[in-house]
């Protein structure tokens, strides 16, 4: 079984993340389970979503605390709870930032967990310029795809078609798309050095 964690704040998509992953999951012909832990239900509140993916018919239904995959769509949740809580060394993050780790004040802490497994990517950015809002998780889907290759872009994709409505679907579509392609470029250049 595969299991992610996202951390976001209400408003950012954590818990759509969470739902379109598992939709690309079944897409690909596995198992999938999405489902949120609010805190307080509201705008800037922490969230966190979870996703199970597997071959088989997924029957837990508690919150994972011991994730493969970490997806990180508020960078100031990061010195604020403990998001890394339950993470192995062996984990895949995907983190929305344009700052590296170091800048991030997890330069240290990050080296633990191997080089080609952890990621910063502008999502916020990159959300901006396509969906013209400032929700980074489509993006993060889109980098997750290629960083972990758990799901395939194209079932993203699919994903992303499916929850919205094409006039709002295909400027997501292009932010995942670009996300992906961004994450694809930066695991390559850190393969040559």
């Amino acid at each position: 079984m595969f299991q992610v964690r996202i951390h976001g704040r209400g408003g950012q998509g954590a818990v759509s993340a969470a739902e379109m992953l598992s939709v690309a999951a079944f897409l690909d012909g596995e198992h999938a389970q999405a489902f949120p832990s609010f805190g307080s239900e509201r705008n800037g509140a922490p969230v966190v979503a979870y996703c199970r993916i597997d071959n088989r018919p997924i029957r837990l239904h508690e919150p994972v605390l011991v994730p493969d995959a970490l997806i990180i769509q508020d960078p100031t949740l990061l010195h604020q709870i403990d998001v890394f809580a339950g993470v192995p060394d062996h984990a895949y993050i995907v983190i929305n930032s344009k700052k590296s780790f170091d800048e991030l004040g997890l330069g240290e802490y990050i080296g633990r967990f191997d080089p080609a497994r952890v990621l910063t990517i502008p999502a916020t950015e990159i959300a901006l310029k396509h969906v013209g809002r400032a929700v980074p998780n489509v993006p993060l889907l889109g980098a997750f795809a290629a960083l972990a290759g758990q799901i395939r872009l194209p079932s993203v994709l699919a994903a992303i078609r499916e929850k919205f409505p094409e006039r709002i679907a295909e400027p997501n579509v292009k932010a995942a798309q670009e996300a992906h392609d961004m994450a694809l470029e930066r695991m390559s250049a850190l393969v040559e050095h």
